[in-house]
């Protein structure tokens, strides 16, 4: 009977119960690199082994919690964790910029966290967990940072007693933001999923007047319509081109300006409609300032490219989904150990800022180049080497255009301006994966980067 006691209980209901904050729970996720679907569920359920653990270890979370809160210099840290003061230095340095403030780190550094990357016995924690998800039915690849970073976001969709105890509202709308391909479409379609509205796409007709079933429509008629309907997250793609700000130099299409005055005309309604719009766009410089007001979308959300160890485990997700075990391309895969992802970090590190699309095609073309192979061989023990990857890498980097690189560093300059404090780390990344293809030589091009085929 104590497992009914794991049934349907909330993250939030969890660390109320624990006498812990919600924020410590996620940071030691993070912290301890546990995969999320071996802890909760995508709407914030908590799972039956991670509940065990956090019931059973209370103590040590509320003294990590404690620690957390905590300003410390790295010779406290040090004599914390019983690790040399000059190892702790040197990981607080690699992994965390601007957080060293008159002698001591800022509370967002976390002792155990740290003494947990230098080496530290914390086997408790991970004896808990059991099998682990197959990587096929994982909700998430990667991006434990950016689904925790969403979550705050939508707390108050999560939380009602947000708006009750501190009059923190709802978002009318949000801005994912990122380079082509880098999966704002998903994440928009999970916002959905996790705050439990129905999803729909705002069609590029919708914005227009037409005619549906012959009769006259527009989209405020539209609008009007998704308003009266039960809890709704509109997606609006291209909306920084839509949305693009007013000027004497730069003309406006009248359709985009008609639907900027509807929009900006009905948002007020939004939150208390149980109405949500989240507009996709590749940069947010160029946005009209009127739409980025407090109350309407002022949440702004970056969805970066893939770091080298998402790649990786992108790649393999791509290669195995699907499949079964007694399948010609898993028995391959499975002779070459490239059913693990460790087979995959020697390429996923030549794909400096590739985006989520780009990763996928590689897979797609490396699978053909394996069955070509293997229907001139019939060979189940065939070697995947490095002309097969080598040739599929080189197709899929023909996205890898100058352009779509303008496109990393105009968003880079976007998440530095709005997003730097909660994404470092990615954002230091990113920038040094954008600077291997800037070019040496005078530039042809007046972006200049030049494109790197091996790379």
């Amino acid at each position: 009977m104590r497992n009914l006691v794991y049934l349907n209980m909330k993250l939030t209901e969890l660390a109320h119960e624990l006498n812990i904050s919600p924020e410590a729970i996620k940071r030691f996720i993070q912290d301890f690199d546990l995969d999320l679907e071996e802890c909760i569920f995508t709407n914030f359920d908590v799972k039956k082994d991670f509940e065990k653990f956090a019931r059973e270890n209370s103590d040590f979370l509320r003294q990590y919690e404690k620690d957390l809160d905590e300003n410390k210099s790295a010779q406290q840290i040090a004599e914390i964790i019983k690790q040399p003061q000059e190892n702790v230095e040197k990981l607080i340095q690699e992994s965390q910029d601007n957080i060293f403030d008159n002698g001591f780190f800022r509370s967002s550094v976390s002792s155990f966290g740290i003494d947990q990357k230098l080496g530290g016995n914390y086997q408790f924690v991970y004896n808990y967990f059991g099998s682990k998800t197959s990587l096929q039915k994982r909700d998430f690849i990667g991006y434990r940072d950016l689904f925790f970073y969403i979550s705050g976001v939508l707390e108050p969709f999560l939380n009602p007693q947000q708006i009750k105890d501190w009059g923190i509202h709802k978002p009318a709308g949000i801005i994912l933001y990122g380079p082509p391909g880098s999966g704002k479409i998903f994440w928009a379609s999970k916002i959905a999923q996790i705050i439990a509205y129905q999803f729909k796409e705002v069609k590029k007709h919708y914005l227009s007047t037409s005619f549906v079933d012959g009769k006259k429509t527009s989209f405020n008629d539209f609008l009007l319509t998704m308003l009266n309907n039960e809890k709704v997250l509109l997606f609006l793609e291209d909306f920084d081109e839509i949305m693009t700000e007013r000027n004497p130099e730069k003309s406006v299409a009248t359709c985009d300006l008609e639907t900027q005055d509807v929009i900006l005309h009905h948002i007020s309604r939004f939150t208390s409609e149980n109405l949500l719009m989240i507009g996709s766009a590749n940069s947010v410089s160029e946005i009209d300032e009127e739409i980025l007001a407090p109350g309407r979308f002022d949440v702004l959300i970056p969805v970066f490219p893939p770091n080298a160890a998402e790649r990786a485990e992108i790649i393999l997700f791509s290669m195995i989904k699907g499949l079964d075990e007694d399948s010609l391309l898993y028995k391959i895969l499975k002779h070459n150990k490239a059913d693990k992802i460790p087979f995959w970090d020697t390429v996923s590190a030549r794909m400096k800022t590739f985006s989520n699309t780009m990763v996928i095609d590689f897979s797609q073309s490396l699978k053909k180049r394996i069955k070509n192979l293997y229907q001139k061989t019939r060979n189940e023990k065939l070697i995947i080497d490095q002309n097969l990857i080598i040739a599929a890498l080189r197709e899929a980097a023909a996205k890898l255009t100058p352009e779509y690189l303008d496109q990393v560093a105009r968003f880079l300059d976007d998440a530095v301006i709005n997003n730097l404090e909660d994404f470092q780390l990615r954002i230091k990344d990113l920038k040094v994966e954008l600077d291997s293809y800037k070019a040496i030589d005078e530039p042809r091009r007046t972006i200049g980067f030049q494109h790197n085929e091996g790379e």
